[in-house]
């Protein structure tokens, strides 16, 4: 299927903000210079001021100072009294609720918001999620995942410049929640427009996103691309803790049938083997490899488990305050880095430092289609 496109150049979408607002006695204070292609992840806990930047971006809200920019267009400068409102944005907005008008039909609600007649778009958007069999359903008698699959396709339906998602699994069952990450993660590859995408939860996001934002007590903490904050020792805590994890990418090259293995060809020449999985061959993978399943051997071994083991070069170690048993370490393998974790015995009575070579062993790998 054809990417689904918003009709405009992505070079045009770029956002950029900097923005005051005050809430009672919580503060947000935020500047940010998000790409104008792929997905832009806003993390933080509960109360972080995700959901209010949000709201900010989409007009729903107006900050007591700032600049708002989508592409060239000003959407709010306040000291220049700017304020483009919610409905001339070109912002699709999805929410934690799918917020769907009870007395249409599916078909009604996805045609509501549309600027113009396209059967084509309206077609390969109803494909792209996986909606053709609901059209003729009320909302009403829609399961959660399937509701918010709708509120996404109405909000792509009205050609947006850009799509804003406000923790769209929330509520949602195990179950549901997987099942439409993988909508959502396939929308991400399809759609020819920039996302922002809200969640607290960081397998969620990690599964996702290619540039991350980490929010804490409304301040930005981070911003960069997701590698990259996954590799900072200082952001740990907020991204995950004991689940801290690295993300690498590759090709599917081989599949085992005997043993029900998929081989995995890595952009630096190394290969993984994983759980069998029915990707086509030459399909990109998006591996997640947590810091807590890499172990570290002197030497290549033989009579393991493991059916991982890379040779790799300890870069950078570091022991946290809030875990002094543990060492945090970085490891470079081709032109990739890993994350890994070894208690503080290991680390000394194998007599490991920085710069010498290592063989790491992956215990287990998840990952998700790029």
């Amino acid at each position: 299927m054809a990417n689904v496109t918003n009709r405009q150049s992505p070079a045009a979408s770029r956002l950029t903000l900097q923005v005051e607002q005050q809430l009672g006695a919580f503060q947000l204070l935020a500047a940010l210079d998000l790409p104008a292609i792929g997905v832009s992840g806003i993390f933080g806990p509960s109360g972080s001021g995700k959901t209010s930047l949000l709201r900010l971006i989409a007009g729903l809200e107006r900050p007591i100072r700032g600049t708002i920019t989508l592409g060239e267009q000003t959407l709010l400068n306040t000291q220049q009294g700017i304020f483009i409102p919610p409905h001339r944005r070109r912002i699709g907005v999805v929410f934690q609720e799918a917020r769907l008008f009870p007395h249409y039909l599916v078909r009604g609600n996805l045609a509501y918001g549309m600027r113009s007649p396209a059967p084509q778009r309206f077609a390969e958007i109803v494909e792209l999620l996986g909606i053709e069999r609901l059209l003729e359903r009320m909302p009403g008698t829609l399961s959660g995942g399937e509701a918010r699959r709708v509120a996404i396709g109405r909000a792509l339906l009205s050609e947006p410049q850009l799509l804003l998602m406000d923790e769209p699994l929330t509520g949602l069952d195990d179950a549901r929640k997987n099942e439409l990450l993988r909508y959502i993660t396939r929308l991400t590859q399809q759609v020819d427009i920039p996302i922002v995408y809200v969640s607290h939860d960081a397998k969620e996001i990690t599964s996702i996103a290619d540039h991350l934002v980490v929010m804490k007590a409304g301040q930005v903490r981070a911003s960069n691309k997701l590698d990259a904050l996954l590799q900072r020792f200082d952001l740990t805590h907020e991204l995950g803790g004991f689940d801290a994890a690295s993300l690498l990418e590759g090709t599917v090259i081989a599949h085992d049938a005997t043993y029900d293995l998929t081989h995995l060809a890595l952009d630096d020449g190394h290969q993984l083997v994983l759980p069998g999985i029915s990707a086509a061959l030459g399909r990109r993978l998006r591996v997640r490899i947590l810091a807590r399943d890499i172990a570290l051997s002197l030497v290549p071994i033989s009579g393991t488990s493991y059916r991982n083991q890379l040779s790799a070069t300890i870069v950078d170690n570091t022991i946290l305050p809030e875990t002094p048993y543990t060492v945090e370490i970085r490891l470079a393998i081709g032109t990739f880095t890993l994350r890994a974790r070894l208690t503080r015995k290991s680390w000394d009575e194998m007599g490991l430092k920085q710069g010498m070579q290592v063989t790491a062993l992956i215990r287990s790998v998840s990952f998700s289609a790029c």
